[in-house]
């Protein structure tokens, strides 16, 4: 009773994502901490020993103080979970998950520690991960064990943690995060066979609004990653048919028009006649087949490409609703209206606001998606949006950890339960 009761007071949820890591304990309530998923290895100085800050990775919060100048900045800029998977001997990645997980750990860790062991860690990696990750995750909660931080861990895929965040055992999750989209069937646990990956995410979301603001010339600022994201956010529109938004828009300028001041700087966007664009931001993510990208491919816009990674395919410019209906016909005849009746979307590049003046024009993520489906004939289909589709999956891993027992111990046959440490 006691183990239970200590289990329960410190879950932790770890999201280990493309671009961000989120994470903290079951005390945080609805919303993790949220940090940048990247490490800094700096080159050693004698200053940097002579004031006592030296480091050989640097992770969280502190990488901006860190940063240097100099052509080698890229090589020494570490993202791990590209892809939502890390090379089984890619050492530094390893490197950076390991400082990652212990700086996240040690930020809550009780000041005064009398009857504290550990915490009961929970986390959450892409659908495609291989088994070898989950190997390497233990090793590194083993070792995080003897410093007092972890008691017991276990990894579950990020899909399966949304679908316990929403309490639903038969449906598809779509998980859309900054590297890439995750499409997982799930029947009580995720239907491995039946995964559809794209090679598409945000980054692709952010490179097409790279495209657009040198069109209207912003050129210089769209080399910056970090305004152009800002850019997207407050620009992007999704529209529901990308045809008709763009002959509106054209009709009605004004309409669709909206300058925006970039918070902290005297700078001001204003697309102008290229306004109209903004329809292409949210449209590149779920159909980048349309014509109208060809000719920012010709000038050097990336395609997204058929890649593999591990033993998953990541598929480049199929369409999202085929990316569906890909993923379910690959599961029981039976099973396939169940999922159909529970779609789930996560992530933060499915998190499209519709403004309200361009209502029918412009629309969130769930009405374009089941358009989409019922457009190639899917009946019944029910599609909604995760509240704070960014946290969803730390959600779930909170939820799971407080659930599942504490002597539900890890088995490698079923992929599940605790793996207890000490």
């Amino acid at each position: 009773m006691f183990e239970e009761e200590y289990k329960r007071r410190h879950v932790f949820g770890a999201d280990y994502g493309t671009s961000d890591f989120k994470y903290g304990p079951i005390t945080l309530g609805e919303r993790p901490q949220v940090v940048e998923n990247r490490g800094y290895f700096p080159e050693r100085s004698i200053v940097s020993a002579i004031m006592g800050v030296e480091r050989e990775v640097v992770v969280g919060k502190d990488v901006a103080l860190f940063l240097e100048s100099g052509a080698d900045l890229l090589a020494r800029l570490v993202y791990p979970m590209r892809s939502g998977v890390i090379a089984r001997e890619d050492s530094r990645a390893w490197r950076v998950v390991e400082e990652l997980t212990r700086y996240a750990l040690s930020e809550f860790k009780p000041r005064v520690s009398v009857g504290f062991s550990g915490f009961y860690v929970v986390a959450a990696l892409s659908a495609v991960a291989p088994g070898y990750m989950y190997e390497r995750f233990f090793e590194v909660f083993a070792r995080l064990a003897e410093e007092g931080l972890v008691r017991s861990a276990t990894v579950i895929p990020q899909p399966l943690a949304v679908a316990i965040a929403h309490r639903t055992t038969s449906c598809v999750v779509i998980e859309s995060g900054h590297g890439n989209t995750q499409v997982t069937p799930i029947s009580r646990a995720p239907i491995r066979g039946a995964l559809v990956a794209l090679n598409r995410g945000g980054a692709d979301a952010n490179a097409i609004t790279a495209e657009i603001l040198k069109d209207a010339g912003y050129g210089d600022l769209a080399k910056e990653e970090s305004f152009v994201r800002k850019v997207k956010e407050q620009l992007g529109l999704l529209p529901l048919e990308l045809d008709r938004a763009v002959s509106f828009a054209r009709s009605n300028p004004s309409a669709v028009r909206k300058p925006i001041k970039i918070p902290g700087t005297r700078i001001t966007v204003d697309l102008g006649e290229n306004s109209w664009a903004r329809f292409l931001i949210g449209e590149y993510v779920f159909d980048p087949n349309k014509e109208v990208f060809e000719s920012y491919f010709r000038r050097g816009l990336p395609r997204p490409r058929d890649v593999k990674v591990g033993d998953a395919i990541f598929h480049g410019t199929m369409p999202l609703s085929e990316a569906v209906v890909a993923a379910v016909e690959r599961c029981p005849v039976e099973l396939q209206p169940h999922l159909y009746s529970q779609v789930l979307l996560s992530g933060g590049n499915l998190s499209w606001i519709p403004p309200p003046e361009l209502k029918g024009i412009a629309v969130d993520a769930a009405t374009r998606l089941r358009y989409d489906l019922q457009n190639m004939g899917v009946e019944g289909v029910s599609v909604r949006l995760s509240e704070e589709p960014q946290f969803a999956v730390w959600r779930g891993c909170i939820v799971f950890g407080y659930s599942v027992p504490h002597d539900y111990l890890w088995s490698w046959e079923r992929m599940e339960g605790w793996m207890r440490f000490g």
